[in-house]
């Protein structure tokens, strides 16, 4: 079933996500929701968080331009960045900050330890686009969104084109929710 994602500046978003405990169907139907929502929004990732659910669930498909998929659904639960090495910079956006995309400086490679939907522990060594979406998704799930990593000047960007749109849609917005 198809979701609404919420938006920023949505508070929920701000949660941090608890850990999984149970994998049962419960789960299954919260994975198999978050995937058909992130496909339907047209995303590449999408964290638990972003449909209101504050768990440690993450769901990442990667495809290229033409839609051809790249790597397969990848279901991340309760992941922990075991190692990180060098650095990245890519032209993020989110499915919760709509029409507003920065490049963001992360960690180049990265090991994730994570369950998946069946309670297994599992190991993903990750570089490039992979390692960007994982740790934006992860981001997520400690109630941080993409453009609290920019710089000062790209976070006035943020403040000063951003924002306002957000205003003319009749949401109320504090500067310091940003």
């Amino acid at each position: 079933m198809v979701r609404s994602v919420l938006t920023y500046p949505n508070k929920k978003l701000k949660q941090k996500s608890k850990k999984i405990e149970v994998f049962d169907s419960n789960l299954h139907n919260l994975l198999d929701d978050m995937y058909e929502t992130m496909l339907a929004h047209n995303g590449i990732g999408l964290a638990a968080i972003q449909i209101g659910v504050a768990s440690n669930v993450v769901v990442i498909e990667l495809r290229d331009e033409d839609e051809n998929i790249i790597l397969p659904r990848v279901e991340v639960i309760n992941p922990v960045i075991l190692s990180r090495d060098g650095e990245i910079k890519y032209k993020e956006g989110c499915l919760s900050v709509p029409d507003f995309y920065e490049e963001v400086t992360r960690s180049a490679d990265v090991v994730v330890e994570y369950c998946d939907r069946g309670g297994n522990i599992n190991q993903i060594e990750a570089d490039g686009l992979l390692a960007v979406a994982l740790q934006h998704e992860m981001d997520h799930l400690d109630g941080r969104l993409f453009f609290e990593r920019l710089s000062i000047l790209k976070r006035k960007k943020f403040e000063k084109e951003y924002i306002p749109s957000v205003k003319q849609k009749g949401d109320k917005v504090k500067i310091s929710d940003a």
